[in-house]
Order: C-alpha cells, then structure tokens, then sequence
C-alpha cells in the first residue's frame, strides 16, 4: 500500500522560497511516475511538475526555471523547491506517484497520466 506524506508548505513573502517533500512508503517496483499538483481554491488540479525513474523531467511552463523536482532515492522523497514565489502560487500542493512492474507499464508521459496514489496536500501561502 503506497502512501505519501507531504511536508513543507507554509507562509511566505513574494519573492520567497519555500522546499516541498514528499516521502513515499510502500512502493515495490523501481519504475515508477511521481509528480506534484496544485489546486487553487474554486479551481481544478493542475500538474506543476513531474518526474519518472529516468529522470525525464516536465515543467508546467510558467513554473520551469523558478522550480525544480528532484528525487532522494535513498530516502524514498521527492522535493520541489520553490523560488520567486508569487500570491498566484498560493494553492494546495499535493505529490502523487504510481510504481509499475516494468518499463513497458510505464505511460508515455507523467503529466497527462491518472495518478492513483496522493498525499494529503500542504498548503503554500504567499503574501505581498
């Protein structure tokens, strides 16, 4: 059973840098599609950004270059460090992540795929 506790989120000024983890437990294969979500009050979920066992790494455009997702595979988290953070980057976050049993489960992309397995979320708020 895969679970995934997020953590990081909080209060910061514009401008600001805040680091989300996201440690997952449970998983069984190596290959696998991990990403991080946000949804804006009153708004659907959007992907920010995603990442799968080869490192083959997508950026929601308006985020690439401010932040970047990473992978501890040692300590089983993923990170997303966040830089120039903006009030319009103030929803909840939420990392997902699916483990297959081979490279051919694998989806042709990890941002367009249905994730099954979320954390609970935490929340960023950003301030003027």
């Amino acid at each position: 059973q895969v679970r995934l506790v997020e953590s990081g989120g909080g209060s910061v000024q514009t401008g600001g840098s805040l680091r989300l983890s996201c440690t997952v437990t449970g998983n069984s294969y190596s290959t696998y599609c991990m990403g991080w979500f946000r949804r804006p009050p009153g708004k659907e979920r959007e992907w920010v950004a995603t990442i799968d066992n080869y490192e083959v790494i997508a950026y929601k455009f308006s985020v690439e270059g401010r932040f970047t997702i990473s992978r501890d595979n040692a300590k089983n988290t993923l990170y997303l460090p966040m830089d120039s953070l903006r009030p319009e980057y103030t929803p909840m976050y939420s990392c997902a992540a699916d483990f297959f049993p081979s490279d051919t489960d694998l989806p042709p992309n990890c941002f367009e795929y249905e994730y099954h397995n979320w954390g609970q979320g935490t929340q960023v708020t950003v301030s003027s």
